[in-house]
């Protein structure tokens, strides 16, 4: 496994950004994909964006297309989740997580490291 630190979080207002910065450690991490996840309160964790090994395949959620950007650094060991023009419904606690494959999936089960988690909160 590798393991996995998250940072960026925060309290922001509706239409403002933010960088989520995911920092590995452990087992080699620039041959497989990562993603994040998100988990609002009563809700179940939903997948929110996934990014291949080389940083060349995305994919994301419908509901952030458009507004949030996934990237990686594998010199840097890093993965970022920059969140533009956020919802007051994208607040959740935000999960980064590595695959146990090369190419990113939309399922929890495919992924077997997870970060600790952190909480973006968008006011209306």
């Amino acid at each position: 496994q590798v393991q996995l630190v998250e940072s960026g979080g925060g309290l922001v207002q509706a239409g403002g950004s933010l960088r989520l910065t995911c920092v590995a450690s452990g087992r080699t991490f620039s041959n497989k994909a990562m993603g994040w996840f998100r988990r609002a309160p009563g809700k179940e964790r939903e997948f929110v964006a996934g990014i291949n090994w080389s940083g060349g395949i995305t994919r994301y959620a419908e509901s952030v297309k458009g507004r949030f950007t996934i990237s990686r650094d594998n010199a840097k060991n890093t993965v970022y989740l920059r969140m533009n023009s956020l919802k007051p419904e994208d607040t959740a606690v935000y999960y980064c997580a590595g695959s146990l494959y090369t190419n990113p999936t939309q399922s929890a089960p495919d992924f077997d490291s997870w970060g600790q988690g952190t909480q973006v909160t968008v006011s209306s």
